[in-house]
């Protein structure tokens, strides 16, 4: 028997990196095979069965057999012939719920969007935890107009008096206390406004922006045509993630404000598409952030 997991060589294959055995190599127990394929996902975040198979000299049925196990044990995800190190899909959950989760991360995501601003400024909130994070960070310079989705936000901004806000209507989302339906999006189409600020529950490469609720989806790419430019604040649990209802293309997107445990992979992908990544609260980092007078 050999353990081979910290020992074996990384070659480049058709479809990304695949690991090669060492030249000392026996046959492995499962157990030692299987924790290889973590190891692997653990570097690569995804990876082909073929690949897999190939790197570790079994059979498609016997990778297959190990992905099965792995995940009806949670610790990984099949889909389309690949093994991901996460569920990529988000479930709906109650915004006291998210709220706890990378409370401190939003926070710092929230601040750094407040930089953003402009004086006089006009603006959309959608809805969110990261979202109420910077409603809370708000302290506007001159006159501030805010349309919002969300009633948290809402009730947040109403502290300030320099703050004009428009609370859209419509049908409220008890998950999200925010609102959803025609009758936002009717206020929308009638508005221009300097920036969305747009929360996610999930961004993939490939499917691009998501959200768990379809209503939701839809207000939101209504935001977008409404907004000259489109940013995007997600902690970086977001990040190989989809939800339910697609929003829009990455592409679409013109800013994204996450934390620094966002995988150094995902970054340069995001970069290479021009969107402009800033990350929030990274020690000895300089920002500059083109802001513009509308």
């Amino acid at each position: 028997m050999a353990i081979f997991v910290q020992n074996y060589s990384k070659r480049r294959s058709k479809t990304g990196f695949c690991w090669e055995l060492p030249e000392n190599y026996v046959d492995m127990t499962k157990e030692d095979r299987q924790n290889a394929i973590l190891e692997q996902l653990l570097v690569q975040e995804s990876v082909l069965v073929s690949d897999l198979a190939t790197s570790l000299d079994v059979s498609l049925v016997t990778i297959r057999k190990d992905l099965t196990e792995l995940e009806r044990a949670g610790k990984l995800y099949r889909s389309h012939g690949k093994a991901i190190l996460i569920n990529p899909f988000t479930n709906n959950r109650s915004v006291n719920e998210k709220e706890k989760l990378n409370a401190e991360e939003k926070q710092l995501i929230g601040a750094e969007a407040v930089r953003l601003l402009v004086k006089d400024d006009s603006i959309i909130l959608a809805s969110g935890t990261t979202i109420h994070a910077l409603a809370c960070n708000i302290q506007p310079a001159g006159r501030l107009t805010v349309v919002s989705a969300s009633l948290r936000a809402t009730m947040t901004l109403t502290a300030d008096d320099n703050i004009d806000i428009i609370q859209l209507g419509g049908m409220v989302r008890h998950s999200s206390i925010s609102v959803v339906g025609q009758y936002s999006m009717e206020i929308l189409r009638g508005c221009s406004f300097s920036k969305l600020f747009l929360g996610v529950d999930g961004i993939d490469l490939d499917f691009g922006i998501s959200t768990t609720d379809m209503r939701e989806a839809e207000l939101n790419r209504v935001m977008m045509q409404a907004a000259q430019k489109t940013v995007v604040l997600a902690d970086s649990s977001k990040f190989g993630r989809r939800g339910f209802a697609r929003i829009s293309r990455l592409e679409d997107v013109d800013i994204i404000i996450t934390d620094s445990k966002v995988p150094q992979t995902v970054v340069k992908k995001i970069e290479e598409m021009g969107i402009d990544l800033i990350i929030a609260g990274a020690a000895g980092m300089q920002q500059e952030h083109k802001t513009e007078t509308y």
